[in-house]
């Protein structure tokens, strides 16, 4: 699965000890977000589209805070 840089920063400010958790900490901010949020709440809801697609296996194994910034930007697709 192709995470977006945003999608991967997004999931690494929520991580907690499992996919599922991870997930129910993005909904849970979900909640708090004003009308005016819509971009981050289009991240989020595709970031948890996107984490629920993948294994257990495949969540433990994303690299959300790699040491190469050449390397994230290339399986990214980004520059940032």
């Amino acid at each position: 699965m192709n995470f977006t840089h945003d999608e991967l920063l997004l999931i690494a400010i929520y991580e907690s000890d499992s996919r599922k958790a991870t997930i129910e900490k993005i909904r849970e901010m979900l909640l708090y977000l004003d009308e005016e949020e819509k971009r981050l709440r289009t991240l989020a809801l595709e970031a948890i589209a996107k984490l629920e697609k993948i294994s257990d296996n495949e969540f433990n194994e994303l690299e959300l805070f790699p040491e190469n910034g050449e390397e994230f930007r290339e399986r990214t697709g980004t520059d940032r």
